[in-house]
């Protein structure tokens, strides 16, 4: 198994070992210490992995690091721990404190399921204040575990780490600004397009306008982007000539066929529901009057009905009580509106 095998296969272990853990060396035990394992080295040779590691403050004396993991007796990590309940947002300040006592160039603040990496890179041997590097391994990505990679035992390089965590640092400091953008626009974003696009004076009344304009674009720009995605992995798919098991045409009309808009639709409500339940639980059983998407493949679970064969575009979804409630859309985006419904939708079969 390969380090990135390795990690999903922790992974997917954290959620379920969880409920079990009640303490913050429970947390250590259960989480923290196999993933230092993962990262190579032997959590039981005090040469490699040293536990309560002395980082003396000035005149107090025997302050204690969780786990300092050492090179040639050097600490090169030092790893602060807290109950994988906890808020680390409020204990970088410890970390903080050990860090310049020793010659360590990088901290670990952890709960066992988020992780967070300082270093010095805005005052030398001084920890930043923010991480350059964190995620959370129940949601960690392709990118993450490459980053990840780099702390273990067979390809630590301080050199290589250092010159990569500044990149990394405001890498990551703009994804999250410009997401916070996308969902909610501030004025200084708006206005920077604004003036792009409106050639008179921008008057608070104008702005307040480009505001819900803006809002929508970015809404309607990120749900392009999904779709072009979907529709290219499933072009990839078609071209392998393997059938899409989750399409079923009913057997029982000669006249049926599943359009490219209705394909495109199965493809956006599975992205609308994937954050909710495995998206191969999703099907869609197309007919002559309408073109049916279910939960489980069962007839009596709907969770939408898309009219796509007249003139206008339609979709239909049960209420409480399995009464269809049809919706005129005017493009397949619009399928997003309705996003909160087929949730409540699905959440009510999973009951």
């Amino acid at each position: 198994m390969d380090f990135k095998d390795s990690i999903l296969h922790f992974a997917s272990r954290v959620d379920k070992l969880c409920p079990q853990i009640k303490t913050e060396e429970a947390t250590k035990n259960a989480l923290i210490m196999p993933f230092i394992q993962l990262l190579g080295y032997d959590v039981f040779n005090p040469f490699e992995v040293s536990p309560e590691f002395i980082a003396d403050i000035g005149i107090k004396k025997g302050e204690k690091v969780d786990y300092a993991i050492l090179n040639n007796n050097k600490p090169i990590l030092l790893i602060e721990c807290k109950h994988y309940t906890e808020d680390l947002n409020p204990h970088n300040s410890q970390l903080f404190r050990y860090f310049h006592t020793t010659d360590s160039k990088f901290g670990l603040l952890t709960n066992g399921v988020c992780f967070k990496f300082y270093t010095d890179l805005v005052t030398p041997n001084k920890m930043d204040e923010k991480p350059f590097f964190e995620f959370n391994i129940t949601e960690i990505k392709d990118n993450e575990i490459a980053e990840l990679k780099k702390f273990h035992k067979s390809y630590f390089d301080v050199e290589n780490i250092t010159n990569t965590a500044s990149e990394l640092k405001y890498l990551n400091e703009m994804k999250a600004l410009l997401h916070k953008e996308l969902i909610e626009p501030s004025e200084d974003f708006v206005r920077l397009f604004t003036k792009k696009v409106y050639p008179n004076a921008i008057t608070q009344k104008v702005l307040e306008q480009f505001t819900a304009i803006t809002k929508k674009t970015c809404t309607i720009l990120v749900n392009d982007i999904i779709s072009e995605r979907l529709k290219s992995a499933l072009q990839v798919e078609a071209t392998k000539e393997e059938p899409l098991t989750e399409v079923v045409v009913d057997a029982d009309s000669t006249q049926v066929e599943t359009t490219d808009e209705e394909i495109e639709g199965f493809l956006i409500v599975k992205s609308i529901l994937r954050q909710k339940i495995d998206v191969k639980r999703i099907f869609m059983r197309d007919a002559q009057s309408y073109c049916a998407i279910l939960f489980d493949d069962n007839n009596r679970k709907p969770i939408c009905r898309f009219h796509f064969n007249g003139k206008k575009l339609a979709l239909s979804v049960p209420d409480a009580t399995k009464n269809f409630q049809k919706k005129d859309i005017n493009s397949l985006d619009d399928i997003y509106n309705y996003s909160d419904e087929l949730l409540l939708v699905v959440e009510s079969y999973l009951k």
